[in-house]
């Protein structure tokens, strides 16, 4: 499940930067939770033509992690927020809509 939350986030951080398909068929299995088979069955393509889009697809999203680090910067930055929020819940919370924005 862990997987499935990382690769959603890295989708909303760099989708843009894959292709239109590729965005897409992520999007399907990682957002709307279709099956392989059922992404297949929508594109009139292979089930192994999904699964090798998903892979090259996640692959991009891991490679643009590994080098912006963004998703990795927000998950430490929420670790500080959550630690500081019980004392200052307000500027905590505009803080995360920030980031959420």
């Amino acid at each position: 499940m862990e997987e499935k939350i990382k690769i959603s986030m890295l989708l909303q951080i760099y989708g843009k930067l894959l292709t239109k398909k590729q965005y897409e068929f992520v999007d399907y299995y990682y957002n709307e939770d279709l099956s392989l088979s059922e992404i297949a069955e929508n594109q009139n393509i292979t089930r192994q033509a999904v699964r090798e889009i998903l892979e090259k697809s996640k692959k991009k999203l891991e490679e643009y992690e590994e080098k912006v680090m963004f998703y990795s910067k927000i998950n430490k930055v929420n670790l500080i927020l959550d630690k500081l929020e019980t004392n200052n819940k307000k500027e905590i919370q505009k803080i995360r809509k920030i980031l959420n924005d």
